[in-house]
């Protein structure tokens, strides 16, 4: 039986003008399965995938910031990082979505990954969804 419990975790920072979810993938290419605990900081864009999508309708919208990011989590392997982030504006309006590439960090952005113990996460095609889904060995 599986232990389920974290082992060790990562944890890094990000500067200026890094690009956010290209480095969480670049940190974390060698885990099995981890998740998202912890992620805060300033975006200068948020390039997100908005609700409702589709395999074959993908609505993906570059927001221009400045942008806080005040709430973040998912799942982590090295085959794919399912992360959702919620960011807020100068006013403290809210927005979010599923995190993609192109989120440029503005001052910094500080990122803490649990690693899983004795767990492995795989995406495989789901056929109901379209979309390629979290299978837990």
């Amino acid at each position: 039986m599986a232990n389920n419990c974290i082992i060790k975790h990562l944890t890094f920072r990000l500067k200026p003008d890094q690009l956010l979810a290209e480095e969480i993938v670049a940190h974390t290419w060698n885990i099995q399965a981890g998740v998202l605990l912890s992620i805060v900081g300033a975006l200068k864009n948020a390039n997100l995938r908005m609700a409702g999508a589709t395999p074959d309708d993908q609505r993906i919208v570059n927001f221009k910031g400045p942008f806080e990011i005040v709430s973040g989590t998912g799942t982590i392997s090295k085959n794919y990082c399912h992360i959702h982030i919620a960011v807020s504006d100068k006013e403290g309006n809210v927005i979010g979505g599923h995190l993609k590439n192109g989120c440029r960090v503005d001052v910094t952005v500080e990122v803490v990954i649990g690693v899983l113990a004795d767990t492995i996460f795989n995406r495989v095609l789901d056929k109901s969804t379209g979309f390629k889904e979290l299978e837990v060995g």
